[in-house]
């Protein structure tokens, strides 16, 4: 499966972003439950490009590890002011933009891998994961 890049810019481009998140997922074989999720990850990293760094870049791509066969990896990059301190921006009810400041933590509790690199004044770069399971241990184990 080829990998898809969107820029983020402006709102328009969050909601085409979604619209090619939706048709990723499916293709890879997510259900419905964890294509919403996957939605949802895409929608607050996209409002967070434009809410804090005023625009980057959205990458998704099939991934696949011997361990935990195929999945999704959700990455957005931008050039804006960094995070100052990661901790304190995973916590619920943390913002610097005025909002609810549960977008990052909610991406933490939606994925199965969060990875934030980032340096004050150069940006950030996000890689959110979330693995297929097999239909076979979602009804043994209930998800």
């Amino acid at each position: 499966m080829q990998t898809v890049c969107c820029t983020i810019q402006r709102d328009v481009d969050v909601y085409l972003a979604l619209g090619y998140t939706r048709d990723f997922a499916t293709a890879l074989g997510f259900n419905s439950i964890d294509r919403t999720r996957i939605e949802i990850v895409v929608l607050e990293l996209t409002r967070n490009l434009l809410a804090h760094a005023g625009g980057g870049r959205l990458q998704l791509a099939h991934i696949a590890d011997i361990t935990n066969g195929d999945g999704l990896a959700i990455e957005t990059v931008d050039e804006g002011p960094g995070i100052a301190d990661v901790a304190l921006a995973l916590q619920d009810g943390y913002s610097t933009a005025q909002t609810l400041g549960a977008g990052l933590p909610g991406v933490k509790r939606l994925t199965d891998e969060l990875t934030i690199d980032t340096t004050v004044g150069v940006g950030t770069r996000v890689r959110a994961i979330k693995w297929l399971k097999p239909q076979s241990r979602r009804a043994v184990y209930g998800f």
